[in-house]
């Protein structure tokens, strides 16, 4: 299995598509549109990868966080749901906009997906709602497929607790106990304190 891939930027194509150059081996990867939009061509990436390998196919998949990777292999742990809906879901907005809409029961946000319809939203919400822990903030998600990165540190300290062993709804629960104002190193410190 291929848990990550740091390299350069060599090519980008369609909506979403990418070609990294790890040591001479390109890799072609489908990523979040949100990802996609923040790579420029030649500059070194890192993406968690998930290898869906099938009878007459492997696809790779790319995503900037550990959280968003973790997302993604809930929403494909979804019966209906495969890895171009999964990713067509994550590229709504960012992983934790994402995340926020699924814990907040958001159906018709999910539904927005190409290739997702209601049910299949309602399906997500259901079996995923109590997977992705607390909601962040209530109400209404919306799409925000060029909105900045608010979050940057709060995915950095998510994906420090799960590398640590923490699954995500655990380590959404143990993180809103602490300041956000706070460095990342700190916040997984106090993290881990409760």
């Amino acid at each position: 299995m291929i848990a990550h891939l740091r390299g350069k930027i060599e090519e980008k194509f369609g909506l979403n598509g990418l070609i990294i150059d790890v040591n001479g081996v390109g890799y072609e990867m489908l990523v979040p549109v949100p990802d996609f939009e923040a790579c420029t061509l030649g500059e070194e990436r890192k993406f968690y990868t998930y290898h869906q390998v099938r009878e007459n196919a492997e696809e790779l998949y790319g995503f900037s966080t550990l959280m968003a990777k973790k997302i993604f292999e809930l929403l494909i742990s979804v019966q209906g749901i495969g890895p171009k809906a999964g990713v067509a879901i994550m590229s709504l907005a960012e992983a934790e906009e994402v995340r926020n809409a699924i814990a907040n029961g958001d159906i018709s946000f999910v539904a927005k997906a190409s290739g997702v319809g209601k049910k299949s939203a309602e399906r997500v919400i259901v079996d995923l709602r109590d997977k992705v822990g607390i909601p962040s903030r209530y109400g209404a998600t919306e799409v925000k497929i060029n909105g900045a990165n608010n979050s940057k540190e709060s995915d950095e300290a998510l994906d420090a607790l799960m590398a640590l062993g923490f699954s995500l709804k655990e380590a959404t629960a143990v993180l809103e106990k602490v300041d956000k104002t706070l460095p990342v190193e700190e916040r997984v410190r106090l993290a881990l304190k409760n």
